[in-house]
């Protein structure tokens, strides 16, 4: 438990009770499907309203825009209202806002389980990029294998308490063995 608050916390969506969260970077989050679109506008307005919330100006979004469509393969939908949008559509046009804004640091909170098979792989191969770019990705999912496909480390949460940081394999382990032990079961964090 915690994962979330916790990608919350550095995302700066949640101030932390105690302690402080320093963070180095821009940050792209992407920590709930949908968070940061207003459903009423277009697919287009929300890439602008999107870059705004992250900090870009409307001309820098322009220089953008044809990228972000793009990559999200929405060209044919971009200006229809996104309430009119499928989930797995929300999460094409999410993540193409966020892997074009430059980040330091990116946060995905298992959005991408969200839509076609083989726009998950694109995605996948755009985090592979950035990781060898050294941009930080930052990933939670109970998908072992897309996990260890992305990640090379885990970090595993137990009752909201860090229980284990190091090698993926080894934090896997880990995650099931508490899993195994009495109370509820832990969440892990991989990043």
């Amino acid at each position: 438990s915690g994962k979330s608050t916790l990608l919350k916390t550095i995302a700066g969506v949640l101030m932390p009770t105690e302690g402080e969260v320093v963070v180095q970077g821009r940050i792209s989050p992407m920590i709930e499907l949908g968070a940061g679109f207003d459903p009423e506008l277009s697919g287009r307005d929300n890439i602008y309203l999107n870059g705004a919330l992250l900090g870009f100006s409307r001309k820098q979004m322009e220089g953008k825009f044809d990228r972000i469509v793009a990559f999200s393969e929405l060209a044919d939908f971009i200006d229809l209202p996104i309430k009119n949008y499928s989930s797995g559509m929300y999460a094409r046009l999410g993540f193409a806002i966020a892997q074009d804004v430059e980040p330091d640091i990116l946060i995905v909170d298992e959005v991408l389980a969200v839509g076609d098979e083989r726009f998950q792989e694109k995605c996948k191969a755009r985090i592979r990029d950035f990781r060898t770019a050294g941009i930080t990705f930052c990933f939670v999912s109970h998908n072992y294998e897309a996990a260890r496909e992305l990640c090379p480390r885990a970090a595993v949460l137990h009752h909201g308490r860090l229980a284990f940081d190091g090698p993926i394999d080894e934090g896997w382990e880990k995650y099931r063995e508490l899993e195994r032990g009495p109370g509820p079961g832990p969440q892990i964090e991989i990043g």
